[in-house]
């Protein structure tokens, strides 16, 4: 492969294993320790995710950051919200089939058998899924929204922010969980963060530091090969 003149060989080579290892090493962390991530190091994580690319340039990416009494706030009411019924601003899919099944039963397992569940034990896979709406005991989540009026494109590139963000976070350091969970119950969302109805709530990442040694943080997941996703013509 010919290397651009513009960019050394040696340069493209480690920019490469670099992210490489940040795309490997990062994973949903699903328990939190208590500790506060340095506000200059939320900033530089969220000017990184910045630069992400947007159709046009457009850039329809906004976000939130809570912490301290905002967050446990948030944390108390999105608990008391799970018995009410979701208010999505995106329609969640109808269901899963075929593989998106398989891969999604697999994550499912693998989570439980890490926490030693029992599949009938519908008592604590219930508080498990709590866990979701108590944001994994993270001290800080990011609010992702997007400006309503651009559509389904603009989803697309707050998927490209939301990428920018959890690798930005990986390589200072920090943990993240990306959750589309928080949005079911996204008018709750726009009523305790003062976001207007002209945007559209995409996910929470909650973020901070793992607890290494808890059990829901010790397995990984895999990824579908490159001959499952790619076709070479």
């Amino acid at each position: 492969m010919t290397t651009p003149a513009n960019v050394l060989p040696d340069t493209a080579a480690t920019d490469a294993k670099t992210l490489d290892r940040l795309m490997r090493s990062r994973f949903t962390c699903r328990a939190f320790l208590p500790d506060l991530v340095p506000s200059q190091t939320i900033r530089e994580i969220v000017h990184m995710a910045g630069q992400a690319a947007s159709w046009c340039n457009i850039q329809p990416w906004e976000v939130v950051i809570a912490s301290g009494s905002k967050i446990e706030d948030f944390r108390t009411r999105m608990l008391a919200e799970t018995e009410r019924e979701p208010t999505p601003d995106v329609a969640f899919p109808p269901g899963y089939e075929g593989v998106f099944r398989d891969r999604r039963r697999e994550t499912g397992y693998a989570l439980y058998t890490a926490l030693d569940i029992a599949r009938d034990d519908h008592q604590r896979r219930r508080a498990q899924t709590d866990e979701n709406f108590r944001l994994f005991g993270a001290p800080h989540v990011a609010i992702v929204t997007t400006e309503a009026a651009i559509g389904p494109y603009g989803l697309v590139d707050c998927g490209g922010f939301i990428a920018g963000f959890l690798l930005a976070a990986r390589a200072h350091g920090v943990d993240t969980a990306p959750q589309a969970a928080l949005a079911r119950h996204a008018a709750l969302i726009h009523e305790l963060f003062e976001i207007g109805p002209e945007r559209q709530v995409v996910c929470g990442i909650s973020f901070g530091y793992a607890d290494r040694h808890h059990p829901a943080n010790g397995f990984r997941t895999r990824r579908a090969p490159l001959e499952e996703i790619a076709r070479f013509v």
